[in-house]
């Protein structure tokens, strides 16, 4: 009988998205047998009753704004969060860092940051902005995934946004190469015909960011796509308005994704108080109706994914002017929580956990090519989670993870509880001083 590295002994394996009782033999950083009768191991691992073995996550949308603006969030803090809710590989966002990811010279830039820190595996999105249009194919063929670029105003200088005759250069010039394009897709004339003086109130803000914003960017990147045959995914769908053009440009034949996120299917825009900017994300938070629908186009098969979006700032920044929506900083820092904040909502709502980890786990790793991760397979990468679906916690901010004590699921009750993580078959250690085992991981 072979001998593993690393046996682990569950009644509930997520195989083939069905549960099902199994042993995993782990060899060489890779998962080398699944078994219905016993393995021998140098380790053996058996689950408690309450325990289901599941595949690490694939977080392909997390900012984690180093170097530049460490003080916002690092590696070393984003790894460890990951880590802590289940994540194992995560993709990270050509900005807020300074240098941002559009040369070849920033992205070793941030491969050398994230090298030593790093205790998941990272990956890397490029950039396209005006001043590297002509030139992207450089920064594909070293290795990232693909080119996040905005439709409007980003935020920071150092990310200028594509106006349309941009966008149209990006998706001919991404198309040559069988690249992907993904898009933050809000429209800057629909913005700048809605933008008021802000305020506590959260409906203003709503108000300024309104559903057409979102509808008429989307609408001009499936034009794009119609005539390019580019590849384009449409990152954190917060309107469901978008989903009827969404779902016949996708019937249709054009190569188009969806991505949504956890803020957009646990909050609701008429239970934001007044001045709780930590729920400021762009595009918004919008209804109740809202939501519902976006969970009905995921069991639809409208919407890929569910990726968290991790875009943390300072308190300063985000509690800054008093409340006022429209001078905090925007985003949700939601990396380690975010799997319990969608399994949470979903098992209310009747929907099984085993539909949960398509979205979070299989789903992202099959947008971004990793054939490998997001699933419990003969040959795929032994990373692996232990997770208690019933227990329940309260969420703490200054308890997570993160480097900044700001959450929107601050005092929230989840539940859903990780309580250990492989990577590459080997324990992984949130403490301060673990040991780095991540690795950087390339596209193609």
């Amino acid at each position: 009988m072979d001998r593993y590295e690393l046996v682990v002994r569950a009644a509930s394996v997520l195989i083939d998205g069905g549960f099902r009782a199994a042993e995993i033999g782990v060899a060489g950083g890779r998962i080398a047998a699944i078994s219905s009768t016993p393995l021998e191991g140098a380790a053996i691992v058996t689950l408690d009753a309450d325990e289901v073995l599941i595949p690490g996550l694939v977080d392909s949308h997390v900012h984690v704004n180093e170097p530049g603006r460490t003080d916002w969030e690092g590696f070393a803090s984003a790894t460890r969060a990951a880590a802590a809710g289940g994540v194992t590989t995560i993709i990270d966002m050509p900005l807020n860092s300074i240098p941002a990811t559009v040369t070849v010279e920033a992205l070793e830039t941030k491969r050398a940051s994230a090298a030593p820190q790093s205790i998941v595996d990272v990956g890397f999105w490029g950039g396209a902005v005006p001043q590297n249009l002509g030139s992207l194919e450089s920064l594909h063929d070293a290795g990232v995934f693909g080119f996040k670029a905005f439709l409007a105003p980003s935020g920071v200088d150092e990310f200028e946004h594509l106006d349309a005759g941009q966008l149209d250069r990006a998706l001919d010039e991404i198309a040559g190469f069988d690249g992907l394009l993904i898009v933050h897709a809000e429209d800057p004339a629909v913005l700048d015909a809605h933008a008021n003086a802000g305020g506590v109130d959260y409906d203003r803000f709503v108000d300024s960011r309104p559903d057409e914003a979102e509808t008429t960017a989307i609408e001009r990147v499936i034009a794009g796509v119609r005539r390019t045959g580019a590849r384009a995914h449409i990152l954190h769908l917060s309107s469901a308005e978008a989903l009827p053009a969404l779902r016949a440009a996708r019937a249709e034949g054009l190569p188009i994704t969806v991505e949504t996120c956890p803020h957009y299917l646990s909050f609701a825009s008429e239970l934001i108080p007044d001045a709780a900017t930590q729920f400021k994300c762009c595009p918004p938070i919008r209804s109740s109706a809202n939501r519902d629908a976006l969970w009905q186009a995921l069991l639809d098969g409208d919407i890929d994914i569910v990726v968290t979006d991790h875009s943390p700032s300072t308190a300063a920044l985000k509690f800054a002017h008093g409340g006022d929506f429209g001078l905090a900083w925007g985003g949700i820092a939601g990396l380690q929580v975010g799997l319990a904040a969608v399994w949470t909502e979903a098992s209310a709502r009747g929907i099984p956990l085993e539909s949960v980890l398509g979205w979070m786990s299989t789903g992202p790793a099959d947008l971004v090519g990793l054939p490998s991760k997001g699933r419990i397979a003969v040959g795929a990468a032994a990373d692996l989670v232990v997770f208690a679906p019933n227990e329940r916690f309260t969420v703490h901010a200054e308890a997570l993870q993160h480097k900044n004590p700001v959450s929107a699921y601050d005092g929230a009750s989840l539940h859903g509880v990780v309580r250990r993580t492989w990577l590459s078959g080997h324990p992984v250690s949130t403490a301060p001083d673990a040991e780095a085992r991540g690795r950087l991981v390339e596209a193609g």
